[in-house]
């Protein structure tokens, strides 16, 4: 799912560097700038709540979606990181895509990259 998620993403303009897991993601967060923390609550080793509370200590600028199939898990998302975006399964690629594009067309972002 990561590489259709990156794809879609990608193929919309976006830069996308893809993990497949939190422990992954620390490091590359430390090394480089990134605009969007796009991950699924529901991973090995750390989860995305944990990910993004991480994160956030690194790089408070950092806006976070989240995508999830537990709604349970949701709520607590929305209380623990109550700036994150949740985007819930099942969902189209296309879906993927406005939601980003919303995100920062709200903050105005002026690029992509």
């Amino acid at each position: 799912m990561r590489e259709y998620l990156a794809r879609a993403l990608e193929r919309s303009g976006y830069a996308v560097t893809a993990v497949d897991r939190g422990t992954a993601a620390l490091p590359l967060i430390e090394a480089e700038r990134f605009d969007l923390l796009l991950s699924d609550i529901v991973m090995p080793e750390m989860d995305g709540i944990e990910l993004a509370q991480k994160a956030g200590e690194i790089a408070p600028d950092m806006r976070v979606m989240f995508i999830t199939g537990f709604a349970a898990v949701t709520l607590k998302a929305g209380k623990q990181i109550p700036s994150a975006r949740v985007l819930s399964k099942p969902f189209h690629l296309r879906d993927l895509v406005l939601e980003v594009d919303r995100l920062f067309e709200m903050e105005q972002v002026p690029s992509r990259n």
